[in-house]
Formats: structure tokens, sequence, C-alpha cells
């Protein structure tokens, strides 16, 4: 398979200091499966202006592991028009020609984590040969288990206090503020949602507040309502193909659920491509952004979900956990042995739990939901 990378996604890759750490896990993954890495001539020279000396250099010494297109693809009509609704200047001119070689069939698929370029291969019909970074490593784990590492990641509620602050998962936390590590500390006794490797790394970490009605937020513009929310205080999901983020956003809405509030909100800065998956995983399931923080030196963004039961019947996403009753609903017969795979922060009658947060199935009946 011939996969064509985005120049962001060499940038990272090649970068002295690391800037994504899921790049690792989606390098390993192609080397693994014999995947055949691509890079387009405009890509390098992008890579050739870019402002770190560094990264240049060392892409340079390490051109010979990727494979340069040779021949571009032609013009055809549905690439000219896609140029001429999406493309402004010379970075939307070269995403575009990036698509063109997946259009026509040049390469297999594509790796980006720009929204834009998705936007527009979803206008091309060609949405299914392009991937993020998490999808691609969802679609290889599912379609190759043998070869995953882990096959059940269990989520579980933990104290602060017992959670390792040194691990460098929380890296881009203390970066973003300098107040973190303070602020973890004295949370010690209070409890979060966490999701451990089999070696004990951290892969994902939430904390929500409840908050009432009268809560002070003079910092937010525009200010907020008088309303019940529930508050992302913390959020952080690493890519690793096991759609760890929904299941992250799934919590989330139980405990909005749970406490009965009208809409969710969180703040974040958007100053990196952890921020930018992270943002977009909150579009797609029904946030808006709202406003700003006051923050200093930067701003902060402020999305907000609307929590009230409003269902979207064009986009159910969109107001997930509320479904319309005006459709048809189905019956879907699961075995248990499959259980606690397709399902696993759900625990049957049936089932036990191990200490070791796994869920092992002890019935062979069906299970219905």
């Amino acid at each position: 398979m011939k996969i064509l990378l985005d120049t962001n996604i060499l940038i990272h890759r090649e970068a002295s200091k690391v800037i994504n750490e899921e790049i690792g896990h989606l390098f390993h993954w192609m080397d693994q499966l014999h995947y055949e890495k691509c890079v387009h001539p405009l890509s390098l020279i992008e890579l050739e202006k870019h402002s770190d000396a560094n990264v240049v250099k060392t892409f340079r010494t390490k051109l010979q592991s990727y494979n340069k297109i040779k021949t571009l693809a032609p013009e055809v009509p549905a690439i000219v028009a896609i140029r001429k609704k999406f493309d402004r200047g010379e970075n939307d001119s070269i995403d575009t020609a990036l698509l063109k070689e997946v259009f026509c069939k040049r390469v297999d698929c594509l790796i980006t984590e720009d929204r834009k370029i998705h936007s527009k291969a979803i206008e091309l019909g060609i949405s299914d040969c392009v991937y993020t970074i998490d999808s691609f490593l969802e679609k290889v784990t599912t379609e190759n288990p043998a070869l995953s590492e882990y096959k059940i990641l269990s989520v579980r509620k933990e104290h602060f206090g017992n959670i390792i602050i040194d691990d460098p998962f929380f890296d881009s936390f203390k970066a973003d503020y300098p107040e973190f590590k303070e602020w973890f500390n004295k949370k010690a006794d209070e409890v979060a949602y966490v999701c451990l490797s089999e070696t004990n790394d951290v892969l994902a970490f939430l904390y929500v507040k409840r908050e009432r009605a009268d809560e002070n937020y003079g910092d937010i513009t525009p200010a907020f309502a008088a309303r019940n929310r529930l508050k992302i205080g913390t959020l952080k999901v690493a890519s690793n193909g096991y759609k760890l983020g929904e299941r992250f956003l799934k919590i989330v809405f139980d405990n909005a659920l749970r406490n009965k509030v009208d809409e969710i909100y969180v703040t974040l800065f958007h100053n990196s491509e952890e921020h930018d998956r992270l943002i977009g995983l909150l579009l797609d399931w029904g946030f808006e952004y709202y406003g700003e923080k006051k923050n200093s030196p930067t701003n902060e963004l402020v999305f907000v979900k609307d929590f009230r039961p409003v269902p979207d019947v064009e986009f159910p996403k969109k107001t997930y956990p509320f479904i319309s009753l005006n459709r048809r609903f189905f019956i879907v017969p699961i075995y248990p042995e499959y259980h606690t795979e397709l399902l696993p922060d759900s625990i049957l009658n049936n089932e036990s739990l191990r200490r070791d947060g796994v869920h092992q199935t002890v019935s062979k009946e069906k299970c219905f939901f």
C-alpha cells in the first residue's frame, strides 16, 4: 500500500523535539505492515522553507526512507472545481495537489490532520481514503489484531494523588499552564478518569466538575447566562487506534446526564496540532465555538455543547445522547465473548471484574441491549 503523508506529518516526525507523541505509533504501524511511505514534491519544497533548520537537515538525511512521487496526476475537472471552491492561497493549493494523487489513484491513501483537506475529500467522494492519525490507527489495529500490543484498554476512576504527575503525558499541560503541577497536587483527594497502558503509561485523562448556575464567569466573553453546567476541566487523549477520545466524551455525557446540567463547556488553548485534533473531536460531537477566556499572555478558546434534550435528526452525533423517538430502533444481540472488546466500559450482569481492570466474561449466554 502506498501512503502519502501530509507535510505536517513529516515535520513532526523529523523534529528534534517530540511535538506529537502519536507520530511514533503511526510510523511503527506503517513499518510493521511494510507500507510504502510517499512524499509529494511540493511537500519537499515546503520542508525546505521550514523555520527550524534542524528539521530541514534531519529530513534531508532521512529522505531515502521515503518514496518521492516522480510524476504528478493531471488536473482533472473535479480537482479544478475543488480549487475554485476551496483554495485561497499557496498552502490550499498544495493541499489540493496532495488530494489529487489520491483522487487519481496514484496513491492508496493520504494521512493528514488538516480538517480542510478532509472537507475537500468529502466533496471529492474520497473521504474513505483520507485519514487522520486516529482513524488510520483505528483502521490498522482493527484489521491486524494479532499485531496489536494490547487489545482492551480499561478506563477507571482514580484519585489524583495516585496518578504520576511526572508522566510525559502531562508535559503539554505543564507547558500551557505553569501552575498545572500545583493545581494537580491540590486535587490529590479528588477523582479523575484515567486510562493506562499495560506498562502503566497514561494514555488518556479526564477531569470534570459540576458548576452551579450562580458560578462566577467574569473572565469569559461573551458572558455566560445563568445555567447549570458541567466543566471539562482537563481532557487529553493520546492517539492509539482505540477511539479513546469518543469513549471519554461518553463519560463526559454520562456525567452531564447524572448531574442534570443544561450545558457542557471546555476552555483550551489553540497552539498545537494536539489541540486541533481535540477541537475537531469536540465539534464532531456537538460542541460549538462560543468565545474566549481571558488568560495571560494568550486567551483560551471556549467551546460549549447545549445539553438540553433537543435531538438533531439530520446530524444525531451533534445532540448525542439525545435522539429522536421518531425513528426505527433495533435490538442487537452480542455474544458475551465479544461484549468486552466491543463495549469495554460496560460490564454485563454475568461478568466479573478482574483486579487488573479488564472485564472477564463468565457466561456463554447472549446479551441484548
